[in-house]
């Protein structure tokens, strides 16, 4: 079927229901909307929990080392198509709306299920699959990082050694490179102001009640003045102890 058609993917099946209705087969279409809209899919690079999306948001990344396709009952059942709806909801999201990237996460995941069960697979199945191959802190095979990677879901989730990591093996190019170790380090600085907050938080919480830090309260000088004067007035009235005869 030509490339040019409303949905050159889905079959050509008449719908029983309103289109509005929800419908696998609708949602088959969508998806394939969105893939078309796709600038560029990259599979050359390392990409930590196995996708990610470029700045400007014109290149989705997918982890060079997962694989295109996994079985399923006997069909063979490709990835790509799934990843790339989630990277593009959550994308739109973070630019378009504002939102924060764990909150426009859950929508995309929520898109991706949906997808995965329009296909008659179960999620469990798909997410096993897909779990084998996370790149998290540590991971040895994390040593080819685009340079354009978009940090920002690194950064929400406050993945901070990872980010680490991933600093460490940026490619050079196109001046990305420069800008991303920038970036990197303005999020280490605000990391580790948070941290120390946190710290002197706990210190305080885990500290005696009769050793915690108490606000200072100035009395004023009335009242200084008034105790003074109650001072004085009982030492006056201190009787001197009565000598041994």
């Amino acid at each position: 079927m030509p490339s040019n058609t409303c949905h050159p993917n889905a079959p050509h099946v008449k719908l029983k229901a309103p289109d509005w209705y929800i419908s696998s087969l609708m949602l088959d279409r969508a998806l394939d909307a969105i893939l078309r809209r796709v600038k560029k899919l990259d599979r050359e690079h390392d990409i930590p929990y196995l996708a990610g999306y470029s700045q400007d948001g014109k290149t989705i990344y997918i982890d060079r080392h997962l694989p295109k396709s996994f079985t399923f009952r006997g069909r063979t059942i490709d990835v790509d198509r799934f990843l790339i709806l989630h990277e593009e909801v959550e994308k739109t999201l973070i630019d378009q709306l504002g939102l924060h990237y764990l909150h426009a996460h859950q929508i995309a995941t929520r898109a991706e299920e949906a997808a995965v069960h329009a296909q008659r697979i179960t999620w469990k199945a798909y997410d096993r699959f897909m779990q084998k191959y996370v790149k998290a802190i540590g991971d040895e095979r994390l040593t080819k990082v685009p340079a354009d990677l978009d940090l920002k879901p690194y950064r929400d989730y406050h993945d901070y050694d990872l980010l680490r990591q991933m600093e460490q093996h940026l490619e050079h190019g196109a001046g990305f490179a420069a800008k991303q170790k920038k970036e990197l380090k303005s999020y280490a600085d605000a990391f580790r102001e948070e941290l120390r907050v946190q710290h002197r938080h706990e210190l305080h919480v885990d500290a005696p009640a009769d050793k915690r830090s108490k606000p200072v309260t100035r009395k004023p000088a009335a009242a200084k003045r008034q105790v003074a004067k109650k001072t004085k007035a009982t030492v006056k009235r201190k009787v001197a102890p009565k000598r041994a005869k």
